[in-house]
């Protein structure tokens, strides 16, 4: 997808990943959510004008398995390589990288893209990100005629600072989880909380011994000053004797972002020590208000769930994964801004803020209202679930188990409702006074909204509780702008037959599908060692909720009667001469020519263009439009530029007549099924051959109809019936 953006002296060009053939999504199980598709992803970070050569120059710089296997662990099959694919669950290998076309593909849910859409599509990054990113790691500077040579220095040296704090956080990184592995305390702390070795890993968790300079042992200049712009450090008032370590005795959580870097720590104390929680301060990598715990971590499952969980601790999130619900995040001892609420929004449509039901989870919870409500648009689903005032969510669900807590999510409040609630909270709606207090109190609320069915419905709903009309109300609101139009009176509603029972409308009893799915992480080695269980603490049992896709067990027919899933409502045996019921056709999918395959074949592999003859180049370039335009293009881009990949021929087909026909051969299985060059060569030859065989016949045809009149037909009929005849005995084995 393409999306262009207008400014004064500017031009920026957005490209997204493909979509897939199908355009959709795996969806989620709980609570009824759907996963975001990216093609409807808004533009982000239009901020710098790129011009599409340097796309393609970035491309044609990129290895796409290079960037692909920093995420996904790749294995040498045939020409490709493949994966576990990063965008669904699955347990065989399909998700293919081609280093030749410089394109990924998933045979499973369709996503597929080159290097730049991975990683927004992957990490999360906005286009703008991602191409800075793949800039920075091929050695490119990103192109911006706004910016003068001192902002690019400037900017140059922050990304080079960037890089070394994360790099000096890695390694304390490193050292605090082999700290783990020598701390019984820590070990016996995380195994009371039922943390499994494998979950450890996963997160990086580590420990901060006791001691004011541990540090000292890992760094060779503890005096290093990118040790306390990392947060790491302490220095005092006092001069260079006053350092010591920031995080002591403390099981230590590291914060990493989406990209995996680590960019600072949470550490919990172990003892009775103050505070319980320590955060890394602010620094040149790490904001509070803009980065979630666990989100590095959780990517994958919010794309399978179908919902990101947002809770208000490290701990939550380490235990909500262990417990079977690895989509959760957390906000980093600050609260839920705008800025969180759109990170989180780049992975999914729909987010669920997990409270404590006391006094301190509600105030947390109308904060989140707060950051929440300018990304509210129609298509997003954000709800709040507030637990008892004794549990948190690993307590609860160790209480009443996995069922009972999806149950709780799916029964969340939706922001409409706490909107209301909220702006109600403390007024008489008994009373004018009341009600006039309850709409000082939303009119800030409900401004925040986008525009949109959402924003309307509640002015509607609001008005109703004020006892005024929704035009008084906008007006009131908007006093000079546009006026909310009188809504007609609702048509009277038809009359409905009794139900033969009040629980009609019910499946039967006990055969209800589970709502959730459950999530298999990939196994892990050990990662504490010593004995115990393979994952390093001893199992925790239930660490899992169950459940699973496929069609419901019971399904509703037109008469409003529950029946087994895919039957016909009667238990006994179909009677065999019984008809079957009219089946639709199936869409049928237009079958690929010659040309089609062979320009599938030099988009891929555009070097054997240098292989063909010249006969070969003009029968390409004769075929009819709108294949012989495009081979026609192809060999001038292989004349100017050499073998391009096709992740770059993608780019420059960007709004050119070719693009449609390049995309659909380029687009499906059908165009990722590969081997050995040598084959793929003779499959091209034996085309070729075909191709030119039926160009031999058309003219031959009209060669016998030229021949009264033109003795010499006859002999260029003979001279094209020799060469047919050798190009009938060249088959794909012989060539």
């Amino acid at each position: 997808m393409l999306v262009d953006e207008q400014r004064p002296g500017a031009l920026v060009r957005h490209v997204f990943a493909f979509q897939g053939p199908s355009g959709r999504w795996p969806k989620g199980r709980a609570a009824g959510f759907r996963v975001r598709p990216r093609a409807l992803q808004m533009v982000e970070n239009a901020r710098v004008s790129i011009p599409q050569s340097f796309i393609q120059e970035l491309l044609a710089r990129t290895d796409v398995v290079e960037i692909v296997g920093r995420y996904v662990q790749l294995k040498k099959g045939g020409a490709n390589f493949m994966g576990l694919c990063p965008f669904h669950g699955e347990k065989s290998p399909s998700f293919s990288v081609s280093p030749s076309k410089q394109f990924y593909h998933c045979f499973g849910c369709g996503k597929n893209g080159n290097a730049i859409g991975f990683l927004m599509d992957h990490a999360g990054m906005g286009f703008v990100e991602a191409v800075q990113d793949l800039a920075q790691q091929v050695g490119l500077q990103v192109p911006d005629d706004d910016v003068s040579p001192q902002e690019r220095e400037r900017a140059a040296a922050a990304r080079q600072k960037q890089a070394t704090l994360t790099d000096v956080l890695e390694k304390a990184g490193d050292a605090y989880r082999r700290q783990l592995r020598e701390s019984q305390r820590a070990i016996a702390y995380f195994k009371g909380r039922g943390v499994s070795g494998a979950v450890a890993k996963r997160y990086g968790l580590g420990y901060a011994p006791e001691g004011w300079r541990s540090l000292a042992s890992v760094f060779p200049r503890y005096d290093d000053p990118l040790l306390e712009e990392s947060g790491l450090v302490i220095v005092g008032e006092e001069g260079q004797d006053k350092r010591y370590d920031r995080f002591r005795d403390r099981v230590m959580f590291p914060i990493r972002n989406v990209k995996g870097e680590c960019i600072g720590f949470g550490g919990r104390v172990l003892g009775d020590d103050k505070p319980k929680y320590l955060n890394s301060p602010e620094t040149p990598v790490f904001h509070k208000g803009r980065e979630l715990y666990g989100l590095f971590e959780a990517r994958t499952a919010i794309r399978e769930q179908g919902y990101a969980l947002v809770t208000e601790g490290y701990m939550d999130v380490v235990a909500l994964a262990q417990l079977g619900f690895p989509n959760a995040v957390a906000t980093l001892g600050t609260a839920c801004t705008p800025e969180h609420v759109h990170k989180l929004l780049r992975f999914t449509d729909a987010v669920v803020f997990s409270f404590d039901g006391d006094g301190a989870g509600r105030r947390a919870a109308r904060k989140a209202l707060d950051g929440a409500l300018p990304h509210a648009t129609d298509t997003r689903s954000i709800k709040f679930l507030f637990l008892p005032a004794e549990h948190d969510p690993d307590s609860f669900i160790r209480e009443h188990g996995t069922d009972a807590f999806a149950r709780h999510v799916g029964e969340a409040v939706p922001l409409s409702r706490f909107l209301v609630e909220s702006a109600s909270e403390g007024c008489d709606l008994a009373t004018a006074e009341g009600r006039a207090h309850m709409a000082s109190n939303a009119r800030p609320l409900w401004t925040a909204l986008p525009d949109g069915v959402l924003k309307r419905q509640l002015l509607g709903e609001l008005a109703e509780l004020t006892q005024l009309n929704a035009r008084d109300l906008s007006e009131l609101w908007n006093p000079g702008g546009n006026r909310e139009p009188a809504r007609a009176p609702a048509p009277a509603p038809r009359a409905q037959p009794p139900a033969a029972s009040p629980y009609a409308d019910e499946p039967p009893w006990g055969e209800a599908a589970s709502d959730l799915d459950g999530w298999h992480p990939p196994h892990e080695p050990d990662y504490v060692g010593g004995g115990g269980s393979p994952g390093g603490y001893e199992d925790y049992p239930g660490g899992g909720h169950g459940g699973g896709g496929g069609k419901p067990p019971f399904r509703k027919n037109g008469g409003g009667d529950w029946k087994k899933g895919g039957g016909n409502g009667k238990w006994s045996k179909r009677d065999k001469d019984a008809p079957w019921p009219p089946q639709p056709r199936l869409p049928r999918t237009p079958a690929m020519g010659r040309a089609d395959h062979a320009a599938r074949l030099l988009l891929s592999h555009m070097g054997f263009l240098e292989e063909l003859t010249h006969d070969d180049h003009t029968a390409l370039c004769a075929q009819p439009a709108p294949h012989g335009p495009l081979f026609t293009w192809l060999e001038a881009q292989f004349h100017e530029h050499g073998p391009l990949a096709w992740a770059v021929l993608r780019e420059s087909l960007r709004d050119h007549e070719c693009e449609e026909l390049a995309v659909k051969v380029m687009t499906g299985a059908h165009a990722q099924t590969e081997g050995e060059l040598a084959e793929l060569r003779l499959e091209l030859r034996d085309l070729l051959n075909r191709m030119l065989i039926e160009g031999i016949k058309e003219e031959q045809k009209l060669l016998v109809l030229q021949a009264a009149k033109d003795p010499t037909a006859l002999e260029r009929y003979r001279v094209l019936e020799q060469k047919r005849v050798v190009l009938l005995g060249v088959g794909p084995k012989a060539a």
